[in-house]
Order: structure tokens, then C-alpha cells, then sequence
């Protein structure tokens, strides 16, 4: 079966984004709140061992959850949930083909950059003639829109 392509722009991308980010949401919103009780001062006004827990679910939801949800989707579905749904997909620059690991963990990393230096890798985008950002030039890699 044979499958066409066009790069997808900045604000198709930023769509998908904001659809991930809503579904992380929806995920970390409710434990933690479960996990504080609903009470997120208790974080402060607790002991030391209480402020270590809240510590590493803080680590786990913040940064773990989010890493893994991104590098997983783009290994087994070519792009998360949020560019799935808009019929992106992040591809090898090279080859077409799904990324491997070693790219994902560098396009992932790659969002660093990006976002410090006032967005300027994600702005990129909007600019690039293959619409690649910073971190999309880090791993070599493309985002696709499915026609």
C-alpha cells in the first residue's frame, strides 16, 4: 500500500500538542490528586519523609510520565495520541521508516533547546522548508501529514 506525504506545519503540530497535553492531563490530574488528597499544601506543611514521597511523584508525573508516554508512542505508532489523531506521524528523515530509540531519546531531548531560547526551535517550524524544528534536526527526523 502505498502512502502520501506532506510535511505538517507549525500550527497542525502545536493542535497536536495541546490534544497530548489534555490527555496527560487527564492522567496526572487525578492522581495527584489522589496521591495529595486533594490538599497540595500537605507538600509543605509535612515531614521530611512526606516531602521526599511528594519528591519522587513529582519526578514521576513531571518528567517520567511524560518521557515515556512520548518515546513509547513514537517507537510502536510513529507519534503520540495527540499527532496520531491529527494523521501525523514522526518519521526517519532518511528512510521513512519509524524512529528508532537512539533518535527518539535525542528528538526528545532536542525539546530542550527548543523551548529555552524563547520557543525559537518549535517557531522554526514555521519557517524550515521541511518544517523540521530544532529537535527535529537534532534526530533527523520528520513530521508527517498523511494525505
Amino acid at each position: 500500500m502505498s502512502y502520501k506525504y506532506e510535511y505538517a506545519g507549525f500550527w497542525i503540530r502545536c493542535g497536536a500538542s495541546i490534544i497530548d497535553t489534555l490527555i496527560m492531563m487527564l492522567a496526572i490530574i487525578p492522581s495527584a490528586w489522589i496521591f495529595y488528597q486533594g490538599n497540595y499544601d500537605l507538600v509543605f506543611s509535612t515531614g521530611l519523609a512526606d516531602q521526599k514521597a511528594s519528591l519522587w511523584f513529582d519526578i514521576l508525573v513531571n518528567y517520567i510520565f511524560p518521557f515515556l508516554y512520548t518515546i513509547l508512542f513514537w517507537l510502536y505508532l510513529g507519534g503520540t495520541p495527540g499527532k496520531r489523531l491529527m494523521r501525523l506521524k514522526v518519521l526517519d528523515e532518511k528512510t521513512g521508516d519509524k524512529l528508532t530509540l537512539g533518535q527518539s531519546i535525542i528528538r526528545y531531548i532536542g525539546y530542550i533547546p527548543s523551548t529555552l531560547v524563547f520557543m525559537l526551535g518549535f517557531i522554526w517550524i514555521a519557517f524550515d522548508s521541511k518544517k523540521q524544528g530544532w529537535h527535529d534536526k537534532m534526530a533527523k527526523t520528520v513530521v508527517v501529514k498523511e494525505l
